[in-house]
């Protein structure tokens, strides 16, 4: 028996349309966030991230990134947008917006996260999913995570706590700035992309940040001195959120739902860690190349520091008990996960 052309065509055509004609629905997510395309978190994790989801569903489910807040908003709105549907997915600091997130302020405080990237990634993961949870109800969460050592990046070197008197310095995280305030800096506000400018115009004398943030603002360019504290624990980290639009989440199909998923959580934090880990040498590399000045913190002298910053751990544990939160039992959670994850 004989098939006509007619038949053989007809027969054929299903494979020969989109996915998404046979059912199988095609969702594009757009993700937000404040820092250039040419940024480190941007080129080595939030791609390499959407990559992944894009070839686990076989390109069914996509993540369109959309870099240095082109979608519109200032940074401190992104959680928000996330929240509201304005956009699917953002990253964002928690410390864009002071006391919104305060369980998570327990990672920040002075001389309690760990140099390593790779350590403080998976105690933040842990920590948001139990801990920190209530608070982060609003969207859903992707991944939490911590950066490696911040560095103190200035026009003039800082050596020792003394060095630091009166110097204008732009601070990541309220507590930073309050462990900044305690050391005898001024610690001035404002979100990343505004540091070059506010450097140029003499407003702040420096910035505080990892290595992995320095080329996308080309920080090492306006400044000659780098300061390292890679001393476990360290000066200070910054939490940081992958979070989703809740509805949005809710309203993927239930295969692609559970793609997601298996990229979200523990796995999702530790792909984040390179950026810091592995890309932060480079940088720091590149400034030496350049002829910047870097100096380590002697383990002494960031004992000086770590003394002279528990005020600000005694004041954080008290506003957290008048809104009923017990910030001591925070504070040993973040140093029990610390401690878990460095072994």
């Amino acid at each position: 028996m004989t098939i006509s052309r007619r038949r053989m065509a007809l027969l054929a055509a299903p494979a020969l349309l989109p996915v998404s004609a046979l059912g199988q629905e095609q969702v594009t997510l757009r993700l937000h966030h404040f820092l250039p395309a040419v940024s480190n978190v941007h080129r080595h994790f939030l791609q390499p991230w959407a990559q992944k989801v894009a070839a686990d569903s076989q390109n069914r489910l996509r993540v369109q990134i959309f870099p240095a807040m082109q979608l519109g908003g200032a940074p401190p709105q992104l959680y928000d947008q996330a929240r509201d549907g304005v956009v699917d997915i953002v990253w964002t600091l928690p410390g864009y917006t002071p006391g919104r997130f305060p369980r998570l302020e327990a990672f920040e405080l002075p001389f309690i996260g760990h140099p390593r990237a790779a350590v403080n990634v998976q105690a933040v993961q842990k920590f948001s999913e139990a801990a920190a949870a209530e608070e982060l109800r609003e969207t859903h969460v992707i991944a939490a995570w911590g950066h490696d050592a911040g560095v103190i990046h200035t026009k003039r070197e800082v050596k020792r706590m003394e060095d630091l008197q009166g110097l204008r310095l732009r601070f990541p995280t309220r507590q930073a700035g309050e462990a900044l305030r305690a050391l005898g800096a001024a610690p001035v506000g404002m979100p990343v992309p505004q540091v070059p400018e506010a450097l140029a115009q003499g407003v702040i004398d420096g910035a505080v940040v990892p290595w992995e943030v320095v080329p996308s603002i080309r920080l090492h360019e306006a400044v000659r001195f780098h300061t390292e504290i890679n001393h476990n624990p360290t000066f200070y980290i910054a939490t940081m959120l992958l979070v989703m639009n809740r509805a949005k989440y809710a309203g993927l199909p239930a295969d692609l739902r559970a793609i997601l998923d298996a990229n979200s959580g523990m796995v999702a934090a530790r792909m984040a860690a390179p950026a810091w880990d592995v890309e932060g040498p480079k940088v720091e590399e590149t400034a030496r190349r350049r002829g910047n000045t870097i100096f380590e913190l002697p383990a002494e002298e960031s004992a000086r520091w770590a003394q002279a910053t528990q005020p600000v751990h005694q004041a954080w544990i008290g506003a957290m008990r008048e809104r009923n939160i017990d910030g001591g039992a925070l504070v040993e959670q973040a140093k029990a996960l610390i401690a878990e994850f460095s072994r």
